[in-house]
Formats: C-alpha cells, structure tokens, sequence
C-alpha cells in the first residue's frame, strides 16, 4: 500500500475525486489509536451552485472557511450538534467544493464512520496531504462502484436533491 501525498490527487474536479476515493483506505493515528479502513462510499457537494452544499450561493463563514482552500483541505463540521463528519476539499483554492467520506467498510454512515476513525474537529483546516494523524491510502487494485442520490439533503432543490453524486463500493 502507498500513502497519496500528492496534492495534485486532491486538486481534481469533486465528482473524480469521489469516484477515486473509492475502495482507497483512510487510516488515522489520534490519541495513540491506529485505525485502517476502506473507504466504500463518498458523496460529492459542488460548491456555489449546488443547493445541498455549505457554500451554496458563495456563502463564506467561519465554518466553511476550509472549503475555501486547496484540495485535500480537511473539512469537518458539527451535524445536528451531535456528530463530526469528515471531508475533503477538492479542486482549487476558493472553489469550495469538497467530498464527503459517507462510509467506510465497518461504519455504515458518514457518523460511524468518524467516530471509528477517531475523528473530531481537531483535523478541521488541516491538510491530509503529509499529516501524521490522517492519510488516504492506495492498494492498487481498481474498485467500481454504483451511484445513488445523496442523503440527507432535503432541503436542497430538486435538480441538487435528484443528482447522482453518492458513489457506493460495489461489491
């Protein structure tokens, strides 16, 4: 297995970096604690255009600021208060557009997910290019993968609600 350090992998348009996030496997070191699992569904948020996305219509805040930067920015933000959820930016700094890790095998749900790997708001800001508590690795095997709606974004217009941005491990 090889650790991605190359920004350039993260730098990509947010649908390709979902789909390529796919069977890699996200491995944490916080507080002592190694966790190694694979990645086996993301969703893609598109930024200013997509009513489901935190930065819709330009919003610029102090909690989607990290939105903002470079791909492989980490972003992760407080749902319902309750549960950190883990994402990485994608593209260029200031198109804020990022991928959300939805599941990882073990962790079914963007919340399992982070609460497995140990992750809070620590990491938020924080690149996960060359970062000693997070990192994306590749087994170098090629996975495919279905798509599917998102989830949990009713509130978001139709056309956003209805895209095929949820990509699924097929197994």
């Amino acid at each position: 297995m090889k650790i991605i350090n190359d920004l350039q992998f993260f730098k990509r348009d947010t649908i390709t970096l979902a789909k390529s996030l796919i069977g890699k496997w996200i491995v944490t070191n916080i507080n002592g604690v190694k966790v190694k699992v694979q990645i086996c569904e993301t969703e893609a948020y598109l930024g200013v255009n997509d009513s489901a996305c935190h930065t819709y219509k330009g919003k610029r805040t102090e909690r989607v600021e990290p939105m903002w930067q470079v791909g492989g920015t980490i972003y992760i933000y407080l749902c319902y208060g309750l549960h950190y959820l883990l994402n990485i930016v994608s593209c260029d700094e200031d198109v804020p557009e990022a991928v959300l890790i939805r599941g990882v095998v073990g962790a079914n749900g963007p919340a399992k997910a982070t609460k497995l790997l140990n992750i809070d708001k620590s990491l938020n800001g924080k690149s996960i290019v060359d970062n000693p508590k997070i990192c994306i690795m590749d087994d170098g095997n090629k996975y495919k993968h279905t798509t599917a709606t998102r989830v949990g974004i009713d509130y978001a217009l139709p056309k956003d609600k209805n895209a095929r941005l949820r990509f699924i491990l097929k197994q």
